[in-house]
Order: C-alpha cells, then structure tokens, then sequence
C-alpha cells in the first residue's frame, strides 16, 4: 500500500511571499487604480482595444463610407465604366486603323455645329497604351473618331480652352481582335459603312494580326450579319486585296457591280484588269468601271483556233436577251429560264459562280418574293 504524502499547512511567511510575486505578475498597467490588479483576459481586451481606432460613431461611419466608394471607383475603372475630360493632345485618333475612309465634309460642318450650340452629347471611347509616349499621348482612340475630329476641328478654329478636352469613357485595355469589333460595331449603328470599307477594315484586321485570316475577320466583326450579308463582304474582301491600290473610285462600286467584279478576280482576270486600269487612269467613277465592265464582258471569249478552218465565229456573246428565256449577264453568266410541271426552273451557267455568289443570289431573290 503507497504511503500518502503528508500535506503541510504554509507557513505565514510562505503566504506573504506567494502574495507578493503575485501581484508583481499581475500589477496594474499606469492609468488603472494604484494597487489595482487585472485579470490576464483583461488585459488582452484591453491591448486589443488600444488597436481599433478611436472616435465618435460618425466619424467612424465615414471612414467606412470613403472606403468604400474607393473600391468602387477602383471597380469601375477595372470595368472601364469610368469618364473623363482627356486633353486632346493625350489621345491618338489614329491609334487603330480606321473602318471609314473618308468623311463626308456636310456630315462632318453639321456634328461641329451641333457641338458648338449643345456640346458633345455622347462620348467617345478610348483605352490606356501601356505606356505614355514621348509626345505625351497616353490613349488610343476605339471609338468617336467623327466626335474626335469635329471637336479638334472646333478648338483649331476657335481656339476656346472648352474645346481643349473631351468627355471619354476609359476602357479596360482590350486584345486587338476586340478592339476592332467595337470600332465596326458603333459605325454600323451611327454611320452606314459602304461595301468596300466593311471588306477593307476586313482585311486590315488580318494583317495587323488581329484575327488568323480575312475569313474569320469578317466572321467576328460581322458576327450578327447574315450568312449572305457575309459573303458580300468577303467579296469586296478580295476586291481591296487585288486591287485596291488601282481602283481610284472604289467606294462607288455598287453591290452589283463589286459582286460582279469578285466574279471576275475568281475567274482570274486580276492582271487583265489591273493592266486596263493601268493604261488610261478614269476621270471618274463611271470611266473606272467601263474599262472593269470591258475586261469582264470579255472573260468567256473562246478562244480561236487559227489552224481550224471555215468562218470564224464571233469571239463574244452580247449581254442582254437571247430569245425570251435566255439572258447572258456582262460578267459571262448565261441564265435560262425552262418550265415543267412542278412549276419554272431558272439555271445558271458560267465561270465564277461559286457557294457565295448563289447564296447572295438565294436571299436577293428571297426579298423579292417577300415583297411581292
């Protein structure tokens, strides 16, 4: 059986010695009671609350209130729904290559007399380069190039300090490809784009490296189009990619004529063409595309073989009527018009007819029987 332990009452002194090294442990903080002590839990609470910052419950629900507008004006920059009023000299119009060629000179005297007697109702939109260059440019213009130019036109003019600065929303800096869908969206809305400058911009985007090709250019940036509004631009596509540097009228180019003339390029007569345009520089529209109409009317010729003999046959077949059910078109496309008993057959015949061309063809022929 273990021996129990004798417990020994503490002597006075033994009291007095415990008593004494407690309250050095827990002695009280200066400003607290003389002789007063704390409680260890105390005493966090207390060294917690030396923390928090001190004052009256408004000025600490301001002091909440600005911090959160902070972050919300930091969200709203991220999200590029922040405005401005950017200097003029700080933006770069030509930061992108622009969908319109030119601007028309009434359009443009009407928006500076607009913005002269209302301001700028709409602003324009521009994005932060990574970097400020050396002529102290730090945006890049997306969007508002008209607004952009008529208010530069204004404070060239007027000299007036108002005109110094722009209202601008500061978009998030965005990936090439994005940055032109935005441009070609807003002048689809605000401005109609002629044939040739929606295939132009087309082509620029794929050669700056926005998008992999021509192809899927026109598919982004006329994403919502039609498939044969679609087709049409790759047409005019092809038309600036061999021949925009010829053609001095080329926005004059109907969509009857540019299809017509994309048959013509699919059927291999760029040189014809580029050697035609070449020889007699047009006066003007109409003269530019009598000498595209000239090598296009002769693209189905056969040619003669000189060592056959007998009369020699004509070497073009006349645009217009054949009889009362054929029709041969300028650009060597034959069309013939039969019936049977299921109702009136219409066949097409000729080099350059491809899917693009029939499926503008399906939807003209589609809005005419709508309208009907």
């Amino acid at each position: 059986m273990a021996k129990r332990r004798k417990l020994e009452t503490p002597s006075a002194e033994d009291l007095t010695r415990i008593e004494e090294e407690f309250r050095r442990e827990t002695s009280a903080r200066p400003g607290l009671s003389p002789g007063g002590a704390v409680a260890p839990i105390a005493q966090v609470a207390a060294d917690s609350a030396a923390q928090v910052e001190t004052g009256s419950p408004e000025i600490r629900a301001q002091h909440a209130h600005n911090a959160a507008e902070a972050q919300r004006l930091q969200e709203a920059r991220a999200e590029g729904l922040l405005m401005a009023e950017l200097p003029l000299n700080q933006i770069d119009p030509h930061a992108m290559i622009r969908d319109r060629i030119d601007l028309a000179e009434d359009e443009m005297m009407e928006l500076r007399q607009s913005i002269a007697a209302s301001g700028l109702r709409l602003p324009i939109e521009v994005f932060e380069l990574a970097s400020p260059r050396d002529d102290g440019v730090r945006y890049g213009l997306v969007s508002g190039y008209r607004r952009y130019m008529a208010v530069k036109a204004l404070r060239d003019l007027t000299e007036a300090a108002k005109y110094a600065k722009i209202r601008a929303i500061i978009r998030p800096r965005t990936e090439a490809d994005a940055a032109f869908v935005s441009m070609v969206e807003e002048n689809e809305v605000r401005s109609e784009l002629s044939h040739f400058e929606r295939g132009r911009i087309a082509v620029i985007a794929a050669q700056q490296g926005a998008f992999v090709n021509v192809e899927e250019a026109v598919n982004r940036l006329y994403a919502t189009a039609s498939k044969a509004k679609r087709s049409k631009v790759r047409s005019f596509a092809m038309i600036f990619e061999e021949l925009g540097d010829m053609l001095a009228f080329p926005e004059a180019l109907t969509e009857k004529r540019g299809l017509s003339l994309a048959q013509g390029l699919r059927a291999g007569a760029e040189a014809r063409l580029r050697a035609a345009l070449d020889l007699h520089p047009p006066a003007d529209a109409e003269a530019e595309w009598a000498q595209i109409d000239a090598v296009l009317g002769a693209l189905d010729a056969p040619a003669r073989d000189s060592r056959r003999g007998g009369r020699p046959r004509s070497s073009t077949v006349a645009s217009g009527w054949h009889g009362a059910d054929t029709l041969h078109t300028s650009a060597g496309i034959t069309i013939r018009r039969m019936q049977d008993d299921k109702g009136i057959l219409l066949r097409f015949e000729g080099r350059g007819l491809d899917s693009d061309l029939m499926d503008s063809l399906m939807q003209e022929i589609r809005a005419l029987l709508e309208k009907a």
